[in-house]
């Protein structure tokens, strides 16, 4: 059994990262020898030195939802205030949605709340939903009136940044909390390693003759759920729907025929391709949802390096991320990190292991 309290460790709340950095390629990377253990800190930019011609960079393009939202009952202007969470349509309707919502208690089958503008009044339009059970989960099922959730979400709709960030969502959360090739709408949250990479970036490596293929993994609220449970393997993962397309699948196989390295950018990613990977590291295309819940002794098979960020004490991202190399020095990493000032979690610094 494997204690989750191996993967504690304390941080300074000074250090996570309220905004992004002021460009965004303007982080700091640390990159983590994954057999020495070594560790070294330069630019976010100087990524391209890592990766040689022939290599494969494999990053996820979902998209986060507008979907943190507020209403208030009907029928009484000091009706009960609710604030929803957009999680996933149900089978495949447009207006028939899983969410959270809260406060759980006032969420009674039945009630009809009507969503509210930005200035937090009623709309004049009668924009709203019914809710109309309580999930096993623990969240709802709800019925929008009208089917345009595009338009609601761009209407009504916030980003839903994380709560360690502590902080309304500003306009310019819009842009920064979403990658530069996020094109898949479905996710809750960013895959936050993403976030470093610009056009420029991006452009460069694929003119250095490195591959860059796109998968999608519709990140859930699960994954800020923390590991309360005292060893991991009594943790129920969350699932996630994923798409890995057949010309990834093949760039990916690919390249680890000619003896070349695959990097995954983000845990999403790794979660994706290792759901898809058989022992010996070829992945097969799919789509389907997975619950892959990855921690040690088990070692990853379809991915080379990791770009990821730095992650919370006791997460299965922490723990994911201890697949790639031993915990101890995935752990030491983070106290230079902590003593470098280095900027945590989602809008913070990133790490490399190669």
């Amino acid at each position: 059994m494997l204690s989750t309290a191996l993967f504690d460790y304390d941080l300074p709340d000074e250090l996570i990262a309220r905004y992004p950095a002021a460009k965004r390629d303007g982080s700091r990377m640390m990159v983590l020898d994954r057999i020495t253990g070594e560790t070294e800190i330069m630019p976010f930019s100087e990524i391209s030195n890592f990766l040689a011609p022939g290599d494969l960079l494999v990053c996820n393009n979902t998209r986060v939802l507008k979907g943190r939202m507020y209403a208030r009952k009907a029928g009484r202007a000091d009706g009960a205030r609710f604030e929803l969470l957009l999680l996933e349509p149900v089978n495949g309707a447009t207006n028939v949605w899983n969410v959270l919502l809260k406060p759980g208690k006032r969420a009674v089958p039945g009630t009809f709340a009507v969503l509210l503008e930005e200035n937090g009044t009623i709309n004049p339009h009668g924009h709203g939903f019914t809710v109309e059970d309580k999930n096993t989960d623990g969240s709802y099922r709800i019925r929008f009136n009208d089917p345009d959730i595009a338009m609601l979400q761009v209407r009504y709709g916030h980003v839903p940044l994380p709560p360690y960030i502590d902080r309304a969502a500003e306009l310019s959360d819009e842009e920064r909390y979403q990658t530069v090739y996020a094109t898949q709408p479905g996710a809750v949250a960013a895959p936050t390693a993403g976030l470093h990479f610009t056009p420029e970036i991006l452009n460069s490596l694929r003119a250095k003759g490195v591959g860059v293929q796109e998968l999608t993994l519709h990140v859930g609220a699960g994954t800020f759920k923390p590991v309360s449970c005292e060893f991991a393997e009594e943790h129920k993962m969350h699932v996630e729907e994923f798409f890995l397309p057949d010309s990834v699948a093949a760039a990916v196989n690919a390249t680890h025929a000619k003896g070349q390295k695959v990097l995954a950018v983000g845990t999403t990613t790794v979660r994706v391709l290792e759901s898809c990977a058989k022992p010996d590291g070829t992945v097969v295309p799919q789509h389907g949802r997975t619950d892959i819940f990855l921690y040690p002794p088990r070692k990853v098979v379809a991915e080379d390096m990791l770009l990821t960020n730095f992650h919370l004490p006791k997460s299965t991202l922490l723990m994911l991320v201890s697949c790639f190399c031993d915990r101890e020095m995935v752990l030491a990493a983070y106290e230079r990190a902590k003593a470098e000032r280095m900027r945590f979690y989602s809008y913070g610094d990133c790490m490399l292991l190669k």
